[in-house]
């Protein structure tokens, strides 16, 4: 039986530096307001009133999840809740 040669191709070798790539574990934050579902980030804003929006719309869309805005400068946690339904 004949052998066969199996030709790789050539890797590219060249001195360019590769950007890493973040992984699903660590995203890069961007801002200092983090949004949170349920005690996982989903988000980050720079401003305040950015993230409480963003919560805001996620509580009065999904009222049973516990949403918070984290502020990651003073180490402080905003729960955010859902405004009353007026009659």
């Amino acid at each position: 039986m004949a052998t066969r040669q199996i030709k790789m191709p050539a890797k590219d070798r060249s001195d360019h530096e590769v950007e890493e790539v973040p992984s699903q574990s660590k995203r890069p934050e961007r801002g200092r307001f983090l949004l949170q579902v349920d005690r996982q980030t989903k988000g980050s804003y720079t401003t305040s009133e950015a993230a409480q929006a963003a919560a805001l719309l996620i509580k009065n869309k999904y009222p049973i999840v516990k949403v918070s805005v984290y502020d990651s400068v003073d180490n402080s946690n905003t729960v955010v809740e859902a405004a009353a339904a007026s009659s």
